[in-house]
């Protein structure tokens, strides 16, 4: 795992290149390298930051240089054994170990052509000394993040989008939709960027610059075939092995020169990794968390540590143990830097501080359970929306009066929170809508109505867009599996969006890699190969996988009801952050701005506070965006409403 950044044809290309660099040395403290060359009328320049996973020697440093082609690399190859030995039998010789010379050699092979064939995580720049030609390419699921940004015929990219706003001088402007895609998520899709210019290279994609300033782009591989290809697979009977290739999975992502390590949270689906881990690698770590006792009864959370305990005793794991009592007003303005775009997730927090105690450990490389809930239905929002249909046959007068009765009882009281409650008053907030309004619904913050109210009303037709965008991914399929469409969904955007971008940033934060055995090309083949009604039965969520990990885990860990890897929020709200939040609502960037209305906020804060409604992570979220938003609009930064308001358009 490393840091990538360079520059294509671009102004003083070598001293932004060294900036770039140098903003992302925490993503790779072991080795830094440069490379620079003529390109058609101007120059690339490419940095690296390493992370020394496979190969420690010098052999296995960035930039890599060999015959003609330079690669500078982030991520981890798990088929890079197989593509070594097919390589070497056409004749190729290797100078040493990593995957970064034979993911070089098999470029020099293939081409483009052999992106298809690499298994693993990864975004990676390579230049050929030959044609001029710089060619930027991404895993095909978004595990790993690329960012760039066009001017002319110049090019510069990095692994983080805070690096190209310190290496152009901070000039960049913020998206205003971005930022109401994040309002209304609590993240920003990887179809958007927070900064005007800049976009994130779609997974599965490719972009090649020539030196006479074409740009050619290229897509190997695509979800919305794969889930085809599944659903013609399982109408075949066709079956796959879930238990067989998830080992497998597992197996490949223990590979490594330095220590690995799980993240073993006591649920299913971190349980079943690090049992499969530990029978490949025994008496591997583990780490988990555990909250303060007053903070975990005021949320209602349920007690994760004991399963923890019981699944490492069983296959002999090393857990280390972790309480999560943070000082969050010191830990939310250095997180809301290091995720680079605002995201309202604490799970963050957690992700980072487990990485940085392993780290201090000695421990480089993690393993996650993250991407079986999106791939096999595991959220409750799946389980939710699959009752809303039998829900809305039940006569609308009896519907209207537990609604109504359901809306007159607190969340929460002094001492403690009713999630029960919480559950069903989100469950009502949709149950009556339209399939695709009523998914966006269960997992988004508002409706379209609040989010409305909330914002600047200049930007109504910006919310029309967003709800938009959503509308027309959910409906880019022509599976006839409503589970499955879910679970497509989730995998084309909540997954690259929030869950794979909280952990790639946290954990580099800490210097550390986390590896995702489930978002695998073959475990996503196999997902999709599964009906929904196998993933959803009864009201079992993730029942196939269930029933593949009772072949190794006890039935108590396997069935056990879901826990949630976040932070005791509501407790952070009404105690730690309650001066804050006053704050902001009431003189904060974003309210001074107009983007947000204060009579909306304080109407949020009110509810909440007398316990009648949850708002505590909406609060969260609006206090990462106002810290995120001040940053980016600090010094030269300016956000387009700040220049749109000079200019008269918003007056």
């Amino acid at each position: 795992m490393c840091g990538i950044a360079g520059t294509y044809r671009w102004p003083d290309g070598k001293a932004v290149t060294d900036r770039l660099t140098d903003t992302l040395a925490h993503r790779g403290p072991d080795g830094a390298g440069r490379y620079s060359h003529p390109a058609g009328d101007g120059e690339v320049h490419l940095g690296h930051r390493r992370l020394a996973i496979i190969d420690l020697s010098e052999t296995g440093a960035q930039p890599m240089v060999s015959e003609g082609l330079v690669l500078t690399y982030n991520g981890e190859l798990y088929n890079a054994p197989e593509l070594r030995a097919e390589l070497a039998a056409g004749g190729v010789r290797f100078r040493g170990t990593s995957d970064t010379e034979v993911l070089l050699e098999a470029w020099r092979r293939w081409g483009t052509d052999c992106l298809p064939r690499l298994r693993g995580m990864f975004a990676f720049g390579v230049f050929d000394e030959r044609t001029g030609d710089l060619v930027l390419a991404r895993d095909q699921l978004g595990i790993k993040p690329l960012f760039l940004l066009r001017r002319g015929a110049g090019l510069v990219f990095a692994s983080e989008l805070k690096a190209l706003a310190v290496a152009t001088g901070r000039t960049l402007q913020v998206d205003d939709a971005a930022l109401v895609a994040s309002l209304l998520y609590y993240w920003v899709p990887d179809s958007r960027c927070a900064f005007r210019e800049v976009e994130k290279l779609p997974p599965g994609s490719w972009l090649r610059c020539r030196a006479d300033g074409r740009v050619e782009r290229g897509r190997f591989w695509n979800l919305r075939d794969v889930a085809a290809e599944g659903r013609e697979r399982a109408r075949a009977g066709e079956q796959p092995d879930l238990a067989a290739v998830v080992e497998e999975s597992t197996r490949r992502h223990l590979l490594s020169d330095v220590p690995v390590a799980t993240f073993l949270s006591g649920g299913l689906d971190s349980s079943y990794l690090t049992a499969l881990a530990a029978r490949h690698q025994p008496g591997i770590s583990a780490y988990t968390i555990g909250f303060r006792a007053e903070d975990a009864r005021f949320e209602a959370m349920p007690d994760d540590l004991r399963y923890a305990r019981q699944v490492a005793e069983r296959f002999g794991v090393d857990l280390h143990e972790i309480e999560i009592a943070p000082d969050v007003l010191d830990l939310l303005p250095r997180m809301t830097y290091h995720l680079d775009e605002p995201i309202g997730d604490p799970a963050a927090i957690n992700t980072y501080l487990i990485c940085s105690a392993a780290r201090e450990a000695g421990v480089k490389v993690m393993l996650s359970g993250m991407g079986a809930d999106e791939l096999f239905a595991g959220y409750r929002k799946h389980l939710a929306n699959l009752i809303a249909l039998r829900y809305q046959r039940v006569p609308r007068s009896l519907r209207r009066g537990v609604s109504g009765a359901v809306d007159r009882l607190p969340v929460a009281t002094s001492r403690r929170g009713y999630r029960s409650v919480r559950f069903a008053k989100r469950f009502l907030s949709f149950a009556d809508l339209p399939e695709e309004t009523a998914f966006r619904r269960s997992y988004t913050m508002y409706d379209q109505d609040e989010l409305l109210a909330l914002l600047d009303p200049d930007l109504a037709g910006t919310v029309d867009d967003v709800l938009t965008e959503h509308a027309d991914v959910y409906r880019d399929n022509d599976l006839d599996d409503f589970v499955n469409r879910m679970c497509l969904t989730d995998a084309r955007m909540f997954l690259p969006g929030l869950n794979l971008t909280y952990t790639d940033r946290s954990s580099m934060a800490a210097s550390t890699e986390v590896r995702v055995p489930y978002v695998d090309v073959e475990v996503v083949k196999a997902a999709f190969a599964v009906p929904g009604d196998r993933k959803i039965a009864g009201r079992q969520g993730k029942a196939v996988l269930k029933e593949a990990a009772t072949s190794i885990l006890p039935r108590e860990i396997v069935y056990r009801p879901k826990g949630l890897f976040s932070a005791p929020l509501r407790a952070w709200m009404s105690r730690d952050l309650a001066p804050l939040v006053r704050e902001v609502v009431n003189d904060g960037e974003l309210v001074r701005s107009g983007f947000l209305r204060r009579d909306a906020l304080a109407r949020m804060v009110a509810e909440d506070a007398a316990g009648q409604q949850d708002f505590s992570k909406h609060l969260w979220h609006v206090l990462t965006l106002e810290y995120w938003y001040r940053d980016a609009t600090s010094g030269s930064a300016q956000s387009t409403r700040q220049t749109a308001q000079e200019s008269g358009e918003f007056r």
